[in-house]
Parts: structure tokens; C-alpha cells; sequence
């Protein structure tokens, strides 16, 4: 029986800067196989005498000889990580878990709303409907970060806005003093009031910080939207990858067996879903201000 656990040696082929704190691996496995995987999976990522972190994968899914990681450095296995340079070796588990609704979507319009890093595990649906556009309806992004330093994929903007029946619509929190800004000013939703997307025949998938997402998915059920059609996509700190350690476990469900994308249906009402209720998030900026 082949041991689970045991990683796969993979070669990191290219870096690639995106913000002060965020890089992309272009990696390949060494064996010279394919890393077949779904939109929205992930993968673990070991460097030996450091630790593992689950991460998720931003390349498309069509590309078989090498697939992208797009990390934040947060720790000690993504700072260890940011020290490396072309040519190194890592060791890769997975792929892992549920991915984005593709099969399910095919046909239908697709609205992708993400924030900050939340984009990473966005942009294979972006790759995968460019590879397949026929198979879809309109291709909507919306996009936020804290700045425009931190907006991440900046140089593939016009390239994803040239695919066929697509729109990318930006957004940032603040803007530095000085600096040029041509799109909306706030947290992500603020581009609600210009968003084509309608409820009919349409696929929501969103991923981000937790507090950005209960008030999207919050605004798109005002909006019309039912539970339903939106997918969201879980951050917790995934130990095992395989389902067998309970690290992960919210309620019945474990993020990485049976996410990290999830209906939004299926979470709700799950304890400590991620997603907390306005009274909590109130409760808790109150308790941090004093």
C-alpha cells in the first residue's frame, strides 16, 4: 500500500515577486510526472527539519508539466521557503481536497470575488474558463487588497481582460499618498453597485479573509442570490491533508477532506464555520478597541 504521507520531491523551476511579502513557485516534480489537479485544491508543502504548510495551488489544471504556488510568508515553513532560490528542492503532498464546482458550472455565468491573497485559489478558474471558454457563460472578478502594492497577478490584468465576455473590476482600501489610482477606493464590495453579474444562471465563488467574505456573501443574499449558488473556500491550519487528524474539523466536516471549497449551504450553520455572525465580529471589534 502507498504510504500517504509520504511527499514527492519537486524542483522549484522559477520565483516570481508579487508583493513585498508574496511570491510565486513555479515547481515540477522530479520524477518528471504530472501533478494532476482540480481548481481550488491544495497541496502540503514539507522542507525537512522545518515543517509542512498546506497551500494552495494558483496554476491551471491544463498545465501538466509544472503548476504554480502563490505564498505569503506568515511562518516558519513559508519563511524558510522565501530563502530559497531556483534549483531547490521542496517535497509535495496531494493534491488535496474539494475544488471549485467546474463540472457543475459549466454553462453557467461565473462571479469570482476575492481579497488579498484570496486570489491565489481563484485564478486557476480564471486560466481553466480562458482554456475553455465555450464551456461557460460570463466571467466576472472582482478584486480587493489593502493597497495597490498588494494586489497580486498585476501583470496579467489586460490578459485576462481580453478573454472572451470577461470583466475584472479592482478595488483597494486605501491608496498611498502620491500614488495613482484609477479604480474604486474600499473593501471589495464597493464594486457591488457596478457588478453585471445577476442571480439567474450564475455560479458565485469567493475567497478571502473571513470577515470580507460573511459581508460578501451577506450583500449578495440582499442582492438576490441564493445560498445555494455561492462557494466559499476555508482557511484552517491543515495538518494531515488526508482527513485522519482532526486538526481541521469544523462540526462534522474536515476543511481538507471535504473542502476547503465548500456550498456556502453546507457551512452556515456549522460551529466556528469561518463565517461568523455580525454579533460575534461586532462583539470582537469592540473587545479589540476597548
Amino acid at each position: 500500500m502507498e504510504n500517504p504521507y509520504r511527499p514527492r520531491k519537486a524542483l522549484i523551476e522559477s520565483l516570481k515577486k508579487q508583493t513585498s511579502d508574496v511570491k510565486t513557485y513555479t515547481l515540477s516534480l522530479a520524477d518528471g510526472n504530472s501533478l494532476d489537479f482540480k481548481s481550488g485544491q491544495f497541496v502540503m508543502l514539507t522542507l525537512y527539519g522545518v515543517g509542512e504548510a498546506p497551500l494552495s495551488i494558483s496554476s491551471g489544471p491544463h498545465e501538466k508539466k509544472s503548476f504554480d504556488l502563490t505564498v505569503r510568508s506568515v511562518g516558519n515553513v513559508t519563511y524558510a521557503l522565501d530563502k530559497m532560490k531556483v534549483g531547490d528542492a521542496v517535497w509535495i503532498r496531494g493534491p488535496y481536497g474539494a475544488g471549485w464546482p467546474m463540472d457543475e458550472a459549466k454553462g453557467k455565468n461565473l462571479l469570482l470575488i476575492g481579497g488579498g491573497i484570496g486570489l491565489a485559489p481563484l485564478r486557476p478558474i480564471i486560466v481553466d474558463v480562458a482554456n475553455r471558454r465555450r464551456e461557460y457563460g460570463s466571467l466576472e472578478v472582482l478584486y480587493g487588497a489593502r493597497t495597490p502594492g498588494d494586489l497580486l497577478f498585476v501583470d496579467e490584468y489586460e490578459k485576462w481582460r481580453k478573454i472572451e465576455n470577461t470583466t475584472l473590476r479592482l478595488a483597494v482600501d486605501a491608496v498611498p499618498e502620491g500614488e495613482v489610482w484609477r479604480h474604486r477606493v474600499g473593501v471589495v464590495t464597493v464594486s457591488f453597485d457596478e457588478m453585471v453579474a445577476k442571480p439567474e444562471e450564475c455560479f458565485v465563488m469567493i475567497c478571502g479573509p473571513e470577515i470580507m467574505m460573511k459581508f460578501t456573501v451577506r450583500g449578495l443574499l440582499a442582492m438576490g442570490f441564493k445560498e445555494d449558488q455561492i462557494y466559499v473556500s476555508l482557511e484552517r491550519r491543515m495538518k494531515c491533508g488526508i482527513g485522519k487528524c482532526g486538526h481541521c474539523q469544523i462540526g462534522s466536516k474536515y476543511v481538507c477532506l471535504h473542502g476547503p471549497v465548500f456550498p456556502y449551504a453546507s457551512v452556515k450553520n456549522l460551529p466556528d464555520h469561518g463565517l461568523k455572525t455580525f454579533s460575534s465580529l461586532f462583539s470582537e471589534v469592540m473587545r479589540i478597541i476597548g
